[in-house]
């Protein structure tokens, strides 16, 4: 997984911009999330779900108000992969994933780690955590 300003899968790749960040802020901006997932032989042919939920410092869900309420940041998908006959059996599949988005009202000078979780599995490695900068100090009078 990469943090970057935007990425996009073509052709089974992953185009990334502005790629390998960990500093954002302090005003909300557009990102993106690049996920490279390498899927096991055994495990082709089978729809996985998938899950990239944000937490802040302490480990809780960020919330964001929304016309229905308070909801947890985060965002979900299914993949499934075919095991290709060009390739030894027991070999690894790749699986490119792009998520872009929007600017998030994140609170400034904190600390914030998307984590993965695939078919309800998370792994410590699955993780990528940023900063916000703190808000520059008010003009003086």
């Amino acid at each position: 997984m990469l943090l970057c300003d935007a990425a996009q899968v073509a052709d089974g790749k992953l185009y990334i911009l502005g790629g390998g960040w960990s500093l954002t802020g302090p005003d909300p901006m557009p990102s993106a999330i690049a996920m490279k997932v390498d899927v096991g032989w055994t495990e082709a042919e089978v729809g996985h779900f998938w899950v990239l939920y944000l937490e802040d410092a302490d480990g809780r869900p960020v919330m964001v108000e929304t016309p229905e309420g308070a909801h947890p940041v985060e965002v979900q998908g299914e993949f499934q992969v075919a095991r290709p006959t060009t390739v030894p059996e027991g070999t690894p599949i790749d699986v490119a994933l792009a998520v872009n988005l929007g600017p998030l009202p994140l609170l400034p000078g904190n600390r914030f780690t998307w984590r993965l979780a695939i078919d309800g599995e998370s792994r410590e490695d699955w993780a990528l955590s940023f900063t916000t900068r703190p808000s520059p100090p008010p003009p003086a009078a």
